[in-house]
């Protein structure tokens, strides 16, 4: 297990999250996870703290999407995530392939036979345990999980179980009071790494992303102390325009980088296609920062919060950005 030198007094809360600008240094350890291979990289196990960013245009529109997986790429992404409906998607995707040797990753939504299809072509696998129901509804989760180990492990990809706050496991979310948005995702992701526990699968990582970066930090923190083992990928779901994406952004992820926790990270941020970058730029630097020991946050959020989606390839991504600035104007 590798040690970071991390800063000693970078604190945070439930309710208001504080920062010291200038900080005291503390030899901290990650947390020992496990290493996860996704293509020519591997996060965990002490690894480098790995950067993702996902692609906004249509997948079927392969040169504009190939131009923004170059764009990401060039800016320090280390994997890059496509999104894919439909079989029409798939073939785009295999085209896109056969172009690009980025490290790939696939986004499953409610379809998840599309697995099968998309698993040649990528190097990790994103499944929603919330979506799992939405197809085949009379079919066993545990079954779909298992049928999705099985495609990942016959073509080498990795996978990652994406808990959402906005699309909860629908019976995890009815044994929880309705204000308790952290015990449903914290309840579905122990469930899940249990099952690919138990089929011996081990190359996957966890996210539990909410649009609070306060409920982040301690849905993160809780799943942390249970399984300190697995690799967890950090973000801030839906975390809205810059600079005020960036900053809810960093309020979870500094402290959790600073507690050990976190091998690989995203921001989330709603912008115009040619700037995905900036997702790229903050990321890196509010790893260094952390391991610099700087705070990124000179004040706290109290002006309007939006809540808007990053993008991605199933709406059109240009006129969402010019929606979420109308709105904040």
């Amino acid at each position: 297990m590798d040690v970071d030198v991390l800063p000693a007094c970078l604190t945070s809360g439930f309710g208001t999250i504080q920062y010291t600008m200038e900080l005291d240094f503390v030899t901290i350890h990650r947390n020992p996870t496990h290493r996860v291979q996704v293509g020519s990289i591997a996060f965990g196990a002490g690894e480098p703290i790995a950067v993702q960013s996902m692609t906004a245009t249509r997948t079927q529109d392969t040169g504009a999407t190939i131009d923004q997986i170059r764009q990401l790429r060039d800016a320090g992404a280390d994997i890059v995530r496509v999104a894919v409906d439909s079989r029409r998607d798939v073939e785009a995707l295999a085209r896109i392939r056969g172009e690009m040797d980025a490290n790939l990753s696939v986004d499953l939504q409610e379809n998840y036979r599309l697995a099968e299809r998309v698993a040649p072509h990528v190097d990790k696998i994103r499944y929603n345990p919330g979506h799992l129901y939405h197809h085949e509804p009379e079919k066993a989760w545990r079954d779909k999980v298992k049928y999705l180990v099985d495609v990942a492990a016959t073509h080498a990809c990795a996978v990652r179980v994406g808990v959402n706050c906005g699309s909860v496991d629908p019976e995890k979310r009815a044994k929880f009071p309705a204000e308790d948005r952290v015990g449903p995702m914290l309840e579905s992701a122990l469930e899940h790494v249990d099952l690919l526990d138990e089929l011996g699968f081990e190359p996957y990582c966890v996210s539990l992303k909410d649009s609070d970066p306060r409920l982040v930090v301690q849905v993160n923190q809780r799943f942390a102390q249970q399984r300190p083992d697995i690799p967890l990928h950090l973000g801030v779901t839906e975390a809205g325009m810059p600079p005020a994406g960036v900053t809810k952004t960093r309020m979870a992820l500094e402290p959790l980088l600073t507690q050990g926790i976190g091998d690989t990270v995203r921001v989330s941020l709603t912008v115009p296609n040619p700037e995905k970058w900036r997702e790229i730029r903050a990321a890196r630097a509010i790893i260094e920062d952390v391991r610099a020991g700087r705070s990124g946050i000179d004040e706290l959020l109290t002006a309007l919060n939006i809540i808007s989606c990053p993008s991605c390839s199933r709406v059109e991504n240009e006129a969402f950005v010019q929606l979420a600035k109308q709105i904040e104007n």
